[in-house]
């Protein structure tokens, strides 16, 4: 926001980088649905808005690009730091009108469970952003106010400059609104009621895929249009206006990594559908500035890879509900296959990993044929493995990540397989918990972790370097055979 803005009439004194984060005390405390409602109700209002979800989640990302159509970004503390996590903040918040970040899990949760590392508060505290709490206060009167009092005071710096009531009627809020501003000296900023029928569902992952929520658009319209009635959205956008300046500065490794790019042009196919849709959009945007030109082809859909790749990333996603249909695609499974045992480098994360597997079983139990790139079988168990955060380093000198370097990540599935690899070594925080992991080697990296690309860009640009020499061999190879030819 640069300079003033009218907002119904009221100007709102604008700053660099209006910003809140929406959080809670819990999960299930209504954020998810809460934040898309405001982010409709402030795009409906023409306010150019961005949105930025806390923590790895790759969904509620999803729901705010596809079905609200605004920029949406994650940020890590875990994975970046504290500038890091600044810069990528600040280089998608710099052109908004207001950015909104939404918390994860309750706003003290951090890495570990008895810490505030990676927290929603942690990042907060590194961005410098007032912070609502979105209290979910069904069966609640007078007791919710030493509940947002503990929140506040948990911390000398917490950062709650407000509260959201949800789940109560007007009645009840009515009572207590005074009584919170000043008794807490914070500002209630309204309440939302129950509404069972703008309920977004889950499933084991999570929240559904944005496609699959009948009449979402409508459903976030309406859930916009009663909040515009049930909150103060005009206070709410002059808290966010009232936010402190941050440095966001672009760290210094990166300006040397983007000198030193690859070959602009080395195309590298990104596998992306219904199947293969977890994508942190930081990790495609550091591609294309390392130099690759990303080119998206389906493994559900599509009979062959596009033309001219140098290297392949399969991404995490949903293969177990696609396993049938993904296997009757034969003609593409053998085309990576080929490729891949032609000296094409490729990257896998979790369903990636499953669909490069030799064969995948579904969630009825029926066992389907992969693409047979890694030797082993993927099976469905009944608890998340490994769950959380990981941190990862190679075992051997052998790897795209650099020896006495690590890298950064988080799995999240219920899925295992036969043969998971040796080549990384992995650690959760604090040192909970230490495990082998990932298939690898020079020029690919296959396992179940999601990898978080800045929090080590020198191993994409390591990845990007391995295609660009396939791309040389390639290109020698065509040569050498146009000569024959020729003869």
């Amino acid at each position: 926001m640069n300079g003033n803005l009218t907002v119904n009439n009221i100007e709102v004194s604008g700053s660099k980088l209006p910003r809140l984060m929406l959080a809670s005390p819990a999960s299930g405390s209504g954020k998810t649905l809460i934040t898309c409602g405001i982010l409709k109700a402030l795009q409906n209002r023409g306010l150019k808005a961005v949105s930025f979800k806390c923590g790895p989640d790759y969904i509620d990302p999803m729901f705010h690009r596809e079905v609200i159509g605004i920029p949406s970004k994650n940020l890590d503390t875990f994975f970046t730091g504290r500038e890091m996590t600044r810069y990528l903040f600040g280089r998608t918040a710099t052109d908004a009108d207001i950015s909104i970040l939404e918390g994860v899990m309750g706003y003290y949760d951090g890495a570990g469970g008895n810490t505030t590392a990676a927290s929603s508060y942690e990042l907060a505290d590194v961005t410098r952003t007032p912070v609502i709490l979105i209290v979910n206060a069904k069966g609640m009167s007078l007791s919710v106010l030493p509940l947002i009092r503990g929140f506040m005071e948990y911390r000398d710096d917490s950062h709650i400059a407000g509260v959201i009531l949800n789940q109560v009627s007007v009645g009840t809020y009515e009572k207590l609104k005074n009584k919170i501003e000043q008794e807490l000296s914070i500002a209630a900023l309204g309440y939302v009621p129950k509404c069972p029928e703008l309920v977004i569902e889950s499933r084991h992952l999570g929240l559904v895929m944005p496609g699959e929520v009948e009449q979402i658009q409508e459903k976030l319209q309406k859930l916009s249009e009663l909040l515009e009635q049930t909150l103060e959205l005009d206070r709410l956008i002059a808290c966010a206006s009232q936010a402190p300046g941050i440095k966001t500065e672009e760290p210094g490794c990166l300006e040397l990594l983007k000198n030193n790019k690859c070959k602009p042009g080395i195309r590298i196919g990104i596998a992306r559908d219904e199947a293969f849709c977890f994508l942190y959009q930081d990790n495609l945007e550091l591609l294309c500035e390392l130099g690759a030109e990303l080119v998206y082809f389906s493994p559900l859909h599509d009979r062959k890879l596009p033309e001219d790749l140098r290297g392949l990333i399969f991404c995490g996603g949903y293969p177990e509900l696609y396993a049938e249909k993904l296997s009757q695609n034969g003609a593409v499974r053998r085309n990576i296959r080929e490729s891949i045992a032609g000296g094409m480098p490729y990257l896998a994360e979790c369903g990636g990993f499953l669909y490069l597997q030799e064969s995948m079983e579904d969630m009825e139990g029926a066992v389907w044929e992969m693409a047979g790139v890694c030797s082993g079988t993927a099976y469905r168990t009944n608890q998340l493995g490994r769950f959380g955060y990981i941190t990862l380093e190679a075992n051997n000198d052998r790897q795209i990540l650099k020896p006495q370097s690590s890298i950064k990540g988080h799995e999240y599935h219920y899925y295992d397989c036969t043969e998971n690899g040796s080549d990384y070594h992995g650690m959760k925080p604090l040192g909970t918990r230490v495990w082998d992991c990932i298939k690898g080697g020079k020029s690919y990296a296959a396992g179940f972790p999601h990898l978080y690309y800045y929090s080590n860009p020198e191993f994409i640009s390591e990845f990007l370097e391995q295609c660009r020499c396939f791309h040389i061999i390639h290109s020698e190879k065509l040569s050498c055979q146009k000569r024959k030819n020729e003869k």
